[in-house]
């Protein structure tokens, strides 16, 4: 299983979202994106995008007052 990281802190919505597709278009089934982010938007994008294209949350948590980090695992 490949863990990649992609932090996408101080970058405007859609921006979190467009660099996590790109990512995970890259990785194979089972493998983790672990997105690190700031835009409250994606908040609710980045898990929508992932529960459609089949991806599962493996964990999400917020690391900051206004910061995220979400890990995604391909389905």
């Amino acid at each position: 299983m490949v863990i990649k990281k992609l932090d996408v802190i101080s970058q405007v919505c859609p921006f979190p979202l467009i660099e996590a597709q790109a990512a995970m278009s890259q990785l194979k089934a089972g493998d983790e994106l672990v997105i690190d982010f700031d835009c409250t938007q994606a908040t609710e994008s980045i898990p929508q995008w992932a529960a459609e294209e089949g991806h599962s949350v493996a964990d999400y948590q917020q690391v900051g007052d206004a910061q995220w980090s979400i890990t995604v695992r391909k389905g």
